[in-house]
């Protein structure tokens, strides 16, 4: 293998705007692995909470099996579709915290969302669908929240960033309404 492409696959990327990078520090040792707070404990969509533990907090590399997002098991995507028709966009909320993560869909139908989502294997979002008050991508293409949760990866394509983001780790209510 040439020693040009080896860097080229070994280099870790920045990106840029409008993605925010984050410092690795956010992703250090805290009281429930890398966030401060455990997951929430009524998921939204019947994800399992052992799963979303382990995924947002236990973690920096893997994700939940391909395709999670449609299993029978979770109503993802009834809720979501119904969710859409309702108000035009759904936001997702970090599993941990329930800070608002992603709102979608943004510039393009649910329907291309869902597909987008359906090739690549789990929910899939692009820059404008990002609240950037509350997401960071760590160089190596790493997504995660502020407060330490992993969320997924970046994986851009020839449309610009997509995040590839596993659906247990932004399953959460809002903040407000787990506090009750």
């Amino acid at each position: 293998m040439p020693l040009s492409l080896l860097r080229n696959l070994l280099r870790k990327p920045e990106y840029g705007p409008p993605v925010v990078m984050g410092d690795e520090k956010i992703m250090s040792k805290k009281a429930n692995g890398t966030s401060a707070v455990p997951v929430q404990e009524n998921l939204r969509w019947g994800v399992d909470r052992d799963t979303a533990d382990r995924i947002c907090n236990h973690n920096r590399r893997y994700a939940e099996r391909s395709q999670y997002f449609i299993d029978p098991s979770v109503t993802f995507f009834s809720e979501s579709r119904e969710e859409v028709e309702k108000n035009g966009t759904m936001t997702f909320y970090d599993s941990n915290t329930g800070n608002p993560l992603f709102v979608a869909p943004k510039g393009r139908s649910y329907d291309d969302f869902m597909k987008e989502s359906r090739v690549h294997g789990w929910p899939s979002f692009r820059d404008d669908e990002v609240d950037w008050r509350y997401v960071r991508v760590l160089r190596g293409g790493e997504v995660v929240s502020v407060d330490g949760t992993h969320l997924g990866h970046n994986l851009p394509d020839g449309k610009g960033n997509r995040y590839c983001i596993n659906l247990v780790s932004i399953a959460g209510g809002p903040a407000n309404e787990e506090k009750k």
